[in-house]
């Protein structure tokens, strides 16, 4: 019998190893706060809308088991609510379950208006954020975006959508419009738009460099088929190449992954995911972050 195994089959047997708890949970411990520690070199979140048909509490209850610490939250259900009491509850919540906010989003920036741009800016501002994912601006409201971005101090990554995106499909679209612009205005870049929108992801995590602030992590076993989502790990979304580019370009953001299927029992694939996920960075010889 042949007992070597794949370079995919070890990754993917340190990554269930993992999940079924055979290594120590300390070893793959997000650090206090989400603190900069240099040797994570890719930290790993959760996007909350990965549990959009879930509470606050339940999502809270799968983070613990998830061993997870680190989100980017989104006003859906009552996980970030835009109503400043709500707000301040959800953000207790949190800080009581030793979870960590790093960004919020993605937050609409559709409305080309000083009136609901500083609703949003301000709705980051009480949550103590400095990172704000934004989806929808018009090119011609970058303007205004950048005001609100200086008087505010807060970094805005904007979401690339893919091919059905009219205004950003790829993250070097994105790119395009605001290398000129203050420094805190970037990218998030999903990987499976981006794949869809015909951009290597790799290359776009070069191009753009240090205008990335956030990434939202997916895996597809159709590039060409926005439907074909699957668990990470189980599609062709080269996530160790993509975990040594944000090395390369000393990327100090987060990975957060985005599992849209399955809404309504999402924990099973979620799971996998990130099992997958630390699996590629013990392999890699690097501690994981969550």
């Amino acid at each position: 019998m042949n007992t070597r195994l794949s370079r995919r089959n070890f990754v993917l047997s340190g990554a269930m190893a993992t999940a079924a708890g055979l290594v120590p949970a300390s070893t793959f411990a997000e650090p206090a706060s989400g603190a900069d520690d240099a040797s994570i070199p890719v930290r790993l979140g959760l996007a909350s809308y990965t549990f959009r048909n879930f509470s606050r509490a339940q999502m809270i209850g799968f983070m613990k088991e998830l061993n997870l610490q680190a989100l980017n939250a989104k006003d859906v259900k009552d996980h970030l609510p835009t109503d400043p009491p709500a707000e301040a509850l959800a953000l207790a919540d949190y800080k009581a379950a030793g979870i960590a906010l790093h960004a919020a989003g993605v937050i609409s920036l559709a409305i080309d208006s000083d009136d609901d741009m500083r609703s949003k800016f301000e709705y980051i501002k009480r949550a103590g954020l400095s990172l704000f994912v934004a989806g929808d601006p018009a090119p011609q409201a970058l303007p205004r975006v950048e005001k609100f971005v200086k008087e505010y101090d807060v970094r805005v990554a904007i979401h690339n959508h893919g091919p059905e995106d009219k205004l950003w499909p790829s993250p070097l679209d994105v790119y395009k419009a605001v290398q000129g612009m203050d420094p805190r205005i970037g990218c998030c870049i999903d990987v499976g738009h981006t794949v869809r929108a015909g951009t290597d992801v790799v290359e776009a995590i070069h191009a753009v460099g240090p205008r990335l602030f956030n990434l939202h992590m997916k895996d597809l076993t159709d590039f060409h088929d926005k439907d074909s989502q699957v668990a990470v790990g189980d599609g062709k979304m080269p996530v160790r190449h993509i975990f040594e580019a944000l090395i390369a370009t000393k990327y100090r953001g987060f990975v957060d992954l985005e599992y849209e299927v399955h809404a309504d029992d999402p924990l099973p694939g979620v799971t996998k995911s990130f099992a997958y996920m630390r699996g590629v960075l013990a392999g890699m010889g690097y501690p994981a972050s969550a």
